[in-house]
């Protein structure tokens, strides 16, 4: 019987971003919900076929959204707050979208729900949220749904996934965004709904059913490992010996609770053999495997674009086998995180091709793994496919550039120290830049319109000259400029219309990237980003932002905002490297960012945005592992961009969508004079945070939400600066939205910023 294998999840989106697209021109009124429900059983439909050819034994399903995992798992849990019901849509799909999205119309105004980062990934997931009337009970019938759409329709036996309950209720929080209380009422009815699904996938004749536990490679007390328990020996009786269910876990080793969850003997367990490898085998080794169990050893990575190195995964399954016989080839993780495939992307050339592996070709990796694993050692040397495969690990594959070599070799203590200390250069700042109390501002990008987009696509086309592109951008700088300084606004930016992506751009401007034609991910939502590859040693090409943000200030004698991407975002937001480490690729990004820098202060700029959005994104799940592994390195990095600014040089940076409350001190170690970062979402818990740190940084915890369409009341905004200066110095307040408004309308951004602007100047009169 050959190693059976499977996927956690497949990417939704479509080949061609068919979701996105759909689902926008929806919510445009340019489609109807029939034409969404239409692309979606289309798109599943291809995926299980492709899963299918491709030799995937257990093809999941219900890994489809039409937004968001977690929030199809709150709605399938009945956690549904009231603000919403109250809408009374006559389609699900509606309501959904307005939980995600916020609602603003003739039904009321609601607000969306919180939005946070899926552990250590870019892709953000919808906080759950429980309120007074929230009864958990089955709510959707999604996931049975879709398992007999692939079997009745098309034959396919097909694996349900859902988010598990440990994971579920370790992520939902309060209607003031506090982690729930749980107590045996609660785990009751929470496991009481998982019961009833796998009761009700058993006479629609599923096998398997996936559930996926990813906060068990999270720190863990004695109270969440009895959660656990609770949940689980209330729902594995209900397989009645008809159905198995495999645990999943990703992201980290679940070595520290390894032997519970062997004592329960799962049918399945999902181990992650990439990030959690040797904690997870020294696990399986310490404490075996039950005799029912089958390890699902997750050697394909779902979160990278590289060639698997085959020997080393056989390798890794050969170990498991030392203990079990029954074991299967998985992908680590979702390849949710993934793009779709390399067909398309020939511009890179064979050289570059043959080392990369988006989601299609990690299905065919997972097949031929398993192939090999089944053969004998004669058969496995002689392999063409194994030849083949070690020949893109011989180590020729990346020429090094000496001078980036010696420039980081040569950098010493003072190079990550800036001078004078915060609190002096402050002042400074204060008395050169001449703000008011509560300055407002922005986080740097204004909407790319249709206009914007198409003008890029007519320069990269040849339908105009790069001077015709470029007095096209002067006079959009110089319209945003005109309208921020109509609404009054203290400190403004030039808009970013000449960039594409806040990473990609950069690196078309660095030495050591490389670029793809349509290898998108899904980030949230409908909105997808296209990393850049990091190919080779990086250095500085050319200066990135100086003509623009010059042009700017020289239309403006208000303060201009020089807005640059800091290297750790950059890395992160890219697909790194794997033969070098990630600090030495930061310390290349920070030189180069640096450089940028340093001729921004000298083209005349007051001050530089430094983005670090994605620094929270990559810190390790352990917390034993922070700062060894991450912090000690990422936060030097960042110091290292600005410390040789001239003190009177106003640093700022920007961070979104994480739970920044623990690391708030390694925050305002980057010595940055302001940061600006997401709060809207998060019910401004963060401040209770920079309260207890006694914060040095001055902040612009965001006062509305971008990611929404809806228009945010002046009353409203005045309430949230109430808020915010109930727990902070008026002297160290900023005002702005909460992230960047590249993605919103102008019929949006522009009332929002003006009521932004008009609460901030109700809140200086009362002061």
């Amino acid at each position: 019987m050959s190693v059976p294998t499977s996927i956690s999840g497949f990417p939704r989106i479509g080949r061609n971003r068919e979701l996105k697209k759909i689902i926008e021109a929806y919510w445009k009124g340019n489609a109807s919900l029939d034409d969404v429900r239409r692309v979606g059983a289309e798109l599943r439909e291809s995926h299980w076929k492709l899963e299918q050819a491709a030799g995937i034994d257990l093809i999941p399903s219900n890994d489809f959204s039409l937004y968001d995992q977690m929030l199809d798992t709150a709605i399938l849990l009945n956690v549904i707050p009231s603000r919403y019901r109250r809408l009374g849509f006559d389609n699900p799909e509606e309501t959904l979208f307005a939980m995600a999205r916020g609602y603003q119309g003739e039904r009321g105004d609601v607000t969306a729900l919180p939005m946070k980062k899926w552990f250590t990934t870019n892709y953000h997931y919808l906080v759950p949220e429980f309120d007074v009337s929230t009864e958990v009970k089955l709510g959707s019938t999604k996931p049975f749904d879709e398992y007999t759409e692939a079997k009745e329709k098309l034959g396919i036996e097909t694996k349900p996934v859902l988010i598990g309950p440990y994971t579920f209720l370790k992520l939902a929080r309060t209607t003031d965004a506090q982690e729930l209380t749980i107590d045996e009422g609660l785990i009751d009815a929470v496991a009481g709904v998982y019961a009833q699904v796998v009761s009700r996938f058993i006479p629609l004749g599923a096998q398997w059913i996936q559930f996926d536990e990813p906060s068990l490679v999270m720190d863990k007390t004695e109270a969440d490992i009895k959660l656990f328990k609770s949940l689980y020996s209330r729902i594995l009786p209900a397989r009645q010996g008809r159905i198995r269910i495999l645990l999943n876990t990703y992201f980290g080793n679940i070595a520290d609770v390894y032997e519970t969850v062997n004592l329960f003997a799962f049918d399945g367990v999902g181990l992650d053999l990439v990030e959690g490898r040797e904690e997870n085998l020294a696990a399986v080794d310490r404490y075996g495997v039950a005799e029912a169990t089958t390890l699902f050893a997750g050697v394909v990575n779902g979160r990278n674009i590289w060639r698997n190195d085959y020997a080393r995964s056989i390798a890794l399954v050969q170990a498991l086998r030392q203990t079990t016989d029954k074991v299967a080839v998985a992908s680590a993780c979702s390849l949710l995180h993934v793009p779709f495939s390399t067909a398309g992307e020939e511009q890179l050339g064979q050289d570059v091709l043959r080392h990369l592996a988006f989601a299609l070709e990690k299905l065919e990796e997972v097949r031929q793994i398993a192939d090999l694993v089944d053969l004998n050692d004669d058969a496995l040397k002689a392999s063409d496919i194994l030849k083949a495969n070690q020949l893109l690990f011989d180590g020729s594959r990346v020429a090094r550039d000496q001078e980036v070599a010696d420039r980081v070799a040569a950098l010493g203590q003072e190079d990550f120290t800036r001078h004078p200390a915060r609190a002096e250069r402050q002042k400074l700042q204060h008395e050169t830049l001449e703000l008011p109390p509560l300055p407002t501002t922005t986080i740097g990008s204004f909407p790319q319109t249709r206009e914007v987009r198409a003008e890029r696509a007519r320069l990269r086309k040849g339908e105009i000259s790069q001077d015709q592109y470029d007095e096209f951008i002067r006079n959009q700088i110089d319209e945003v400029i005109r309208h921020q300084e109509q609404i009054g606004l203290d400190v403004l930016v030039h808009g970013e219309f000449e960039r594409n992506d806040m990473v990609e751009y950069f690196g078309q401007n660095l030495n050591g990237f490389l670029f793809t034609k349509n290898a998108w991910v899904q980030s949230y939502g409908t909105r997808c980003v296209k990393p850049p590859l990091v190919w080779g040693d990086v250095s500085r090409a050319r200066p990135i932002t100086v003509q623009w943000s010059s042009y700017a200030q020289s239309r403006t004698s208000k303060p201009m905002k020089g807005m640059l991407t800091g290297p750790v975002t950059i890395l992160n937001w890219s697909w790194p490297r794997e033969d070098i480490t990630h600090e030495e690729q930061t310390q290349q990004l920070a030189l180069a960012i640096r450089d940028e820098v340093l001729d921004l202060e000298a083209a005349g700029i007051p001050v530089i945005q430094i983005d670090e959005a994605a620094l929270r994104e990559k810190l390790p799940l352990r917390r034993s592992d922070w700062h060894a592994k991450y912090l000690d390195w990422a936060i030097p990095a960042f110091r290292l961009v600005h410390s040789a600014v001239k003190p009177t040089t106003q640093i700022h940076t920007h961070m979104c969508y994480s739970e920044f409350n623990d690391i708030i001190e390694d925050i305002d170690a980057m010595d940055a004079d302001v940061i600006s970062f997401e709060a809207s979402r998060g019910d401004l818990v963060v401040l209770d945070a920079i309260h207890d740190a006694r914060f040095e940084t001055e902040a612009g915890p965001g006062v509305y939400d971008i990611h929404s369409p809806r228009v945010p009341s002046t009353e409203e905004l005045v309430a949230r600066l109430g808020e915010i200066l109930d727990k902070m110095d008026v002297s160290k307040v900023w005002v702005n939205p909460d992230c960047g408004l590249k993605t919103r309308g102008n019929e949006e951004t522009w009332p929002s910023l003006e009521r932004m602007v008009e609460a901030t100047k109700i809140v200086r009169e009362r002061l």
